[in-house]
This record gives C-alpha cells, sequence and structure tokens, in this order.
C-alpha cells in the first residue's frame, strides 16, 4: 500500500500520461480538421484579432502557439493538460482517487478530451472550479469558470450552479453570482446567443448518443439523492452535488427535445459521475460489500468504454488511437 504523499505522486504521473496521450494524438477526434483550421487561421490574426471571435482564450492559445513556431500538437497538449491538473485535483478530494479518474476515461478522457477540445478545457477550468466551491471558495469558482469560458462559451451557463449550492447570505451570493453571470454573458455569449439558438435548438440538430451520455449522468445523480445521507459529506458538498443531480434530472426532458443542445450543456455535469462514483462504497459499513461496490462501478464502466469502442456511431473518428510520434506522417 502507498503512502498518500507517493499515492499524489503517482496520480500526478498518471495525470501527465493522459496529458500527453491526449495533447499527441494524430489524426483522433470527430473534429481534428476543424480544429487544425482553427490554428491555421491564426496566421491571419493579429493579436487584436485573437479577442474578437468567440473563445478568445482557445484563440489566444493557438496564436501564441502559431507565433512561436509551434503546431497543433502543442495547442492540444496545453489543452490537455489543462484538462487533466482539474481532473487530477478534483480526483484526489475524493476518498479513492484512482477511482475516480477510471470512471473519467471512457467518456470524459477519451471521447471528450480527444474530441471536443475547447470544451474540455472549459471543463478543466469548471473542475478546479468545482472544487473551489467545495472550499466554499465563490470567488474562485467565479473566476475558474469564466476563464473556462474563454475557451467555450457555454461554460458560462455554470455560473448559477454557485447561487444554487451557496449555504451563506443567499441575498448577497445571488448579487454576486447575478453580476458575474451578466459580466461573463456580456463578454462570451450575449452575442452569440442568436446563432447557439440557430445551430443547436432551431436546426433540430440531433446529437447521436446524446440521451445516452444524459443517462450516465442520470445513474449517479439519482444513486447520490438516494445515498447522500450515507455517504461522508460536508455541508457545501451536500448542497452542492444535491442541485447537479437536480440539473441532471432535468436534462431528461430537455435531450427529448433538443439533443444536441442538452447534450452540450450536460457535458459539464459529468464530474457527478466522478463524485458520486468514487464515494458510493461509503453507503455501508460492511467491507465485503463496500469491495463488491467498487468493483461494480470498475465493471459498469469497463462495460461503457466496450460498448463505446464497439458499438458508437462516431467512435470511428476515434480509431485507430495514433500518437505522433509513431505515425509515418507529415507533421499536419
Amino acid at each position: 500500500m502507498l503512502r498518500p504523499q507517493s499515492q499524489r505522486v503517482v496520480l500526478w504521473f498518471v495525470g501527465g500520461v493522459f496529458a500527453l496521450a491526449i495533447g499527441l494524438r494524430f489524426q483522433v477526434g470527430g473534429d481534428w480538421g476543424a480544429y487544425l483550421r482553427h490554428f491555421d487561421k491564426s496566421a491571419f490574426l493579429s493579436f487584436s484579432d485573437v479577442f474578437q471571435g468567440g473563445d478568445p482564450g482557445y484563440y489566444l492559445v493557438n496564436w501564441l502557439v502559431w507565433n512561436l513556431d509551434g503546431n497543433i500538437y502543442w495547442v492540444n497538449l496545453i489543452c490537455g493538460a489543462v484538462m487533466m491538473f482539474g481532473v487530477i485535483r478534483f480526483s484526489l478530494r475524493q476518498p479513492l482517487p484512482w477511482l475516480a479518474i477510471l470512471v473519467a476515461v471512457p467518456y470524459l478522457l477519451v471521447v471528450v478530451a480527444m474530441g471536443y477540445t475547447r470544451q474540455a478545457t472549459a471543463l478543466g477550468f469548471m473542475l478546479l472550479g468545482l472544487v473551489a466551491l467545495g472550499d466554499k471558495s465563490l470567488r474562485w469558482f467565479l473566476i475558474w469558470v469564466l476563464v473556462g469560458a474563454a475557451f467555450h462559451k457555454s461554460a458560462v451557463l455554470m455560473i448559477p450552479v454557485a447561487a444554487l449550492a451557496s449555504g451563506g447570505n443567499r441575498l448577497w451570493t445571488a448579487f454576486w453570482v447575478s453580476l458575474m453571470a451578466l459580466l461573463g454573458g456580456y463578454l462570451f455569449l450575449f452575442d452569440s446567443v442568436d446563432a447557439l439558438w440557430e445551430n443547436y435548438v432551431e436546426a433540430d440538430y440531433q446529437s447521436s448518443g446524446g440521451l445516452i451520455r444524459v443517462l450516465m449522468n442520470l445513474v449517479p445523480a439519482l444513486l447520490f439523492i438516494l445515498f447522500n445521507k450515507r455517504m461522508q459529506l460536508t455541508s457545501a458538498e451536500q448542497r452542492l452535488w444535491w442541485w447537479i443531480s437536480v440539473l441532471c434530472l432535468v436534462c431528461i426532458p430537455l435531450v427529448v427535445l433538443s439533443s444536441t443542445a442538452t447534450d452540450r450543456v450536460a457535458l459539464y455535469l459529468i464530474p457527478v459521475q466522478l463524485f458520486v462514483f468514487s464515494r458510493l462504497h461509503q453507503i455501508t459499513d460492511d467491507a465485503f460489500w463496500r469491495s463488491m461496490i467498487v468493483l461494480g462501478v470498475v465493471c459498469y464502466y469497463g462495460l461503457v468504454q466496450f460498448v463505446w469502442l464497439n458499438y458508437a456511431v462516431h467512435a470511428h473518428y476515434w480509431l485507430p488511437y495514433q500518437l505522433i510520434w509513431l505515425v509515418d506522417q507529415p507533421v499536419y
């Protein structure tokens, strides 16, 4: 059995390996071509142009890497490192950090981090915000979410979670959260509302597998609602994850109305899987049943990974996984 300090070192090492796997992937992910075009556009942007369009944080990273003679792999590595920093920080706060990381692998790390670079980076910052909110630091939650919104504007939608989870002066908290939500909306969202509504709702795009992914959040949400009294939680954690679980329930009818829009927002609720399944064993004091619950979680996510790799409609965009160092291809 490793000592706690040694476990932290091992987990950070594992996080570094995943960051390299995310950053140095070659032609992996459904939006690979789109991200290449984003990077190529950086050659024609001035520094001020970077802040004119949407998602300025992501474009700033592209612009800096381009002007330092880097390539798309440096962009992906930076974004992957942010994602894994958030995942490891969040996992270290859970009673079984290694189980939280294992739960993250099938969808959060393989699909999101290797497919949706901007949202994955925003999610990495939001995980840091959730750690801060668990420590009752509303200020840092808002800061991290606003930084994340610079990479994908949809992250702004998570700001109201802070008001819902607040246990202090709710009026004062609601005032600051509303102020930050307006600021975030003004900076990142309001100019794009019409385009987002048209693209995600009116266009009636259907997100293949959107319902399944929303259901994956529903399972831990229901478990939390049923068993949260038997988990070892602080009052701040109980409030925060209760409301996040409620949001997971709300996604069920919404995904029927607009699967793509709901699927994109539900990405920010994935941390409920890491939080609940890494502490689900706490609902019993019996050592045997604790072991069985942990084993059940491992088998469940092994099955999720198997099903996605073999039956997901768009899995072929992620397969085969290729590392840039091991392919005989041009850099792009």
